[in-house]
């Protein structure tokens, strides 16, 4: 680690945001946060291993950064050199500076926008404040702003998939780090600095000490309780916050045009909720045994708890700051009502309406934890109260605070506390996330098979043809009775699943019908897959059809999930049949006139390849629009994100505003998955920015002008021939990606043995398995640790391969020039186009032959090696040759210097995890089942640090 002088205090350089090197501040973070890692390793581990871990820093360096080919064996020498215990130490070594060197560049990252902000500059894109000032210089009126809001619905949705490495402990460790780091940008005493730095040499020393893996398999619960973390940090304050920052924002760009404007913020915004969090953890199902109806009771319970203790302390902080007396300022008469229903009844608080109102709400809310299952409340109420029933009658009590306050020269009062807790009561409810549940459309048929042959209604369902099955589960659904008899014995599966469902409606009953709303379905191939969960709702209560046949109510919406190229083609058609049911419509009209697809993004991918995928999804989402259109149903598209640009990652704000005409309209949800939930969500104010981001491009996405453009920047008649291109592209981009994915012989031994898929498999990351089934297919692996595989040996393959082979024949099939000159409109003109170059750029940078090769090498059939590797590299070559050629850029990342530099940065200490990594992967297979457990915990710990230091890997 680097090893400079101690640092001084660097407050004067921290405060000079016009510094000509604005990156200094970072570069003296990661040197601090080096140094220090150092000294603990030196403490640790003793002085020889420090010297080894320096020097293979330093020619690290060299290799990287000056192309040094002497240097390149210099490392390769001392990496194989090293005894199994030193690897170990090692690998931890650079593993850690990649999590230290994450923590100083979001510090950075939150120290430049801080800058921005304190120079009063323009707002930056991104902004909610820049999407404003875009609408209102563009003729968008106030009202349509605030309709927008009133109607819109933005919801990121926490995942569990297995490409999360982090252990909690470790989180929270670095969260620390992060915290005591930011501390330095106050301009601290040279006695305040000294103490800083030996909290952070202590924290740092902590996280050396703290185990990094895990040596059990994750639960369900663990992934739960992970989750919940974030609330903690982030979202049960950062949420509310953005609710009233938009507000104000609204107030100060449209300032005079609104009629109900108040002092900070709009008042016609009233309690809209377009920003609500979603949750999958413990109501995933698909290919995950371990989630069950228990699960599904636990996730609520746990997120109950979470939000019922968030409310208590809120509440009680609040009955300490509202010490108004009767004595000195009036009360209404609502609140003198509040108050005198109190269970506080001391005479030391007669005068003191708001206290004993607080007194009395916290009693209530205590109620109500312990109805919902919160095993231990740590201030004990005064007196007894009745539970709320809902949280709605919690926010109501807080409004008649509020409206006190504001009626008896209070309104001051409001902001610091009560006025996020009334949003965070609007928002969270006592659900705090609504719990999507999914379930493979194969179970289903399953179930039903058993159901209808027990009724002796049809003897084999799952036999008949598709039209046969959408008559019987017509005629099913306007039956009356249930299918299920409490007197016949079925199997555990079907027990399982109507046990889900069960728990779903009781939850509903419980918590709200908020807490869970939607039930997604994998693999929707067929409108019978849709009616078949409809007619398990009705089984199981969910449904319910009003007495004649007058009408339907299905409390769960149910949503397709269209994953596969084929099934992405498909979409619009099944869409159309499906609402031109006259029992569907009527549903529908429920739910008002809103249908949600899934769209995925990344069995797409590893089905046909990055570009295929991307387009696909495009003409899946336009064709959507379309059918939607003609019923009159408004389309809320849930977009099944990956963290990896193979599998729908990058940026979001430019993912969302790059989407085709007409597919936003204020809907949209959206997955955060794996390690990128950490990389958002772990630190506050990164947070607050990333949540803001998601809606400003929703905002923008649905209310600019251009959005109803046929291209943004392009003319209907330019989009024609540009998705006319695109076609072309796919078509080549798709035959070349099939061919070497699952038509080259042996391309599946090649990818066990180049990648660490196996090891992936054994790590206990995820409560998830690998692969849906036990073989080694390709078609059967799960897509998230296909991409991760490709990840960490640093090929990156389901984001860039194909895209060469498909532009360099389509220029050679015409007028080469014509052709490029059109590409290059593409890339001007069409925001879809260009993001998927920037994103493909991305990856690209982050991709490197160098190190795949290394893992080529241990691939022992020579021949499969070099015939597959050799392809993959040209491939390669020709995908930067095109992509420059377009954009006329040589450089990786030149429209994105921050992740330019982020990755000069961080890159020199990657690269000798991944040799690492080679290494341990090479002894483990040699001695097989002899090798030694460290072998095992190096591998582990090298997937930790490359999946850190690459960031979105997931």
């Amino acid at each position: 680690m680097d090893n400079p002088a101690a640092s001084t205090n660097p407050g004067a350089l921290r405060d000079s945001p016009r510094d000509a090197d604005k990156d200094a501040p970072l570069k003296e973070d990661i040197r601090l946060l080096g140094r220090l890692l150092g000294d603990v390793l030196r403490d640790q581990e003793g002085d020889e291993v420090f010297e080894i871990v320096e020097t293979i820093r330093q020619t690290a360096v060299r290799f990287h950064r000056e192309d040094d080919p002497k240097a390149g064996e210099e490392l390769t020498g001392l990496l194989h050199k090293l005894t199994r215990d030193q690897t170990i130490s090692v690998v931890r070594a650079f593993s850690y500076f990649s999590h230290l060197a994450n923590i100083a560049e979001d510090q950075h990252h939150i120290r430049r926008r801080r800058a921005h902000l304190m120079r009063g500059a323009a707002p930056r894109q991104g902004s909610v404040a820049h999407a404003l000032c875009k609408l209102r210089d563009a003729g968008v009126p106030q009202e349509a702003v605030e309709g927008f809001f009133k109607d819109a619905l933005i919801s990121p949705v926490l995942t569990a998939h297995p490409t999360e490495v982090q252990r909690k402990s470790i989180l929270d460790a670095e969260h620390d780090i992060a915290r005591l780091l930011a501390e330095r940008d106050r301009g601290l005493t040279p006695k305040e600095l000294q103490r800083n730095g030996q909290l952070l040499h202590a924290r740092i020393a902590t996280l050396w000490q703290t185990r990094m893996l895990r040596y059990s398999k994750l639960t369900v619960a663990d992934e739960i309780d992970n989750a919940l973390s974030y609330y903690r940090i982030t979202f049960l304050r950062e949420v509310p916050g953005l609710y009233d920052d938009i507000e104000a924002e609204i107030a100060a760009r449209y300032q005079g045009e609104g009629e109900d404007e108040q002092a900070g913020g709009s008042a016609g915004l009233g309690n809209a909720q377009y920003l609500q969090m979603g949750s999958w953890i413990g109501g995933d199902r698909d290919g995950n045994p371990n989630v069950n109806a228990d699960t599904m009771r636990h996730a609520l319970v746990r997120q109950s708890t979470t939000i019922l203790e968030f409310y208590l302390d809120e509440v009680h902080a609040l009955g300490a700051e509202l010490s108004a007396s009767t004595l000195l300022v009036a009360v209404t008469p609502a609140m003198q009502a509040l108050a005198d229903a109190s269970t506080d009844q001391s005479p030391h608080r007669s005068d003191e309406p708001y206290r004993r109102a607080l007194i009395g709400i916290y009693a209530r809310l205590a109620a109500t934890a312990r109805e919902l299952g919160v095993d231990h409340i740590l201030r004990k109420e005064v007196g007894h109260a009745p539970p709320y029933l809902d949280a709605g009658l919690f926010a109501a009590d807080l409004e008649v605070i509020a409206d006190s306050l504001r009626a008896n020269h209070g309104e001051m009062l409001i902001a610091p506390r009560l006025a996020g807790l009334m949003r965070a009561a609007r928002i969270f409810g006592f659900h705090l996330a609504s719990l999507d549940m999914r379930q493979s459309s194969d179970v289903h048929e399953r179930v039903l098979s058993e159901l209808f042959a027990r009724a002796q209604a049809e003897a084999d369902y799952a036999q008949l043809p598709e039209e046969r099955k959408v008559a019987l589960l017509l005629a099913e659904l306007a039956q009356p009775r249930p299918l299920y008899s409490p007197y016949e014995s079925y199997s555990e599966e079907t027990n399982s699943e109507l046990a889900i469902l069960r728990t779903a409606r009781d939850i509903r009953l419980r918590y709200g019908s908020r807490a869970i709303r939607n039930y997604i379905i994998s693999h929707t191939e067929t409108v019978s897959d849709l009616l078949e969960v409809l007619l398990l709702q009705k089984e199981t209560g969910l449904m319910r059809v009003a007495h004649g046949g007058a009408g339907v109510t299905s409390e769960v919406m149910v949503i397709p999930l269209f994953e596969t190229i084929p099934d992405l083609q498909r979409a619009a058609g099944i869409m159309d049949e499906w609402m031109s049911l006259p029992l569907v419509a009527s549903v529908i009209e429920k739910q008002g006139r809103l249908q949600e697809v899934m769209l995925g993004y990344s069995d797409s991918n590893k089905d046909g390849g990055f570009l295929t995928s991307n387009w696909e999804l495009y003409q899946a989402e336009l064709k959507l629009v379309d059918v939607f259109a003609a019923k009159g149903v408004k389309l809320r598209l849930f977009h099944g994100r990956g963290g990896t640009v193979g599998r729908g990652g990058g940026p979001s704000y430019d993912a969302i505003r790059a989407q085709p005409r007409g597919t936003v309209n204020g809907q949209i949800r959206l997955t955060e998955q794996g390690e990128i939930i950490a990389s958002k969500f772990s630190n506050p104010e990164l947070g607050r920015r990333n949540l803001e981001l998601l809606v400003a491009a929703t905002l923008e996405a649905s209310l600019s002008p251009q959005a109803d453009d046929a291209g943004n920047g392009a003319t209907g008649g330019d989009l024609a021939r540009y998705e006319t291109v695109m076609a072309e592209l796919s078509a080549r981009a798709y035959k070349a990606y099939r061919n070497l994915v699952y038509e080259t012989p042996g391309f599946t031994d090649y990818f066990f043995a180049a990648t660490p898929i196996a090891e992936i498999a054994e790590l206990n990351i995820g409560s998830r398995p690998a692969s849906r089934k036990s073989t080694r297919r390709i078609e059967d692996l799960r897509a998230i640790p296909w991409g991760f595989s490709w990840g960490q040996c640093r090929l990156l393959l389901p984001g860039w391969f194909g895209f060469g082979a498909a532009v360099s024949g389509w220029l050679a099939d015409g007028d080469r020039e014509e052709r490029m000159a059109l590409l290059r409109a593409m890339y001007r003109d069409w925001p879809f186009f260009a993001t998927l170059l920037s994103n493909m750029d991305m990856v690209l940078a982050k991709t490197d032959l160098a190190i795949a090769s290394r893992y080529a090498g241990l691939v022992a059939d020579v021949e499969l090696r070099e015939r597959i590797f050799r392809r993959i590299t040209a491939e390669y070559g020709e995908t930067l040759r095109c992509l420059e050629a377009v954009t006329g850029v040589t450089e990786r990342l030149a429209g994105n210097p921050l992740l330019a530099r982020s990755i000069q940065n961080r890159f020199p200490y990657l690269d000798p995890l991944n040799h690492l990594q080679v290494e341990l992967i090479h002894r483990r297979r040699k001695l097989g089942d002899n090798v030694d457990p460290r072998v095992h915990r190096g591998i582990h710990l090298s997937i930790n640090g490359v999946a850190a230091g690459l960031r979105n890997t997931g």
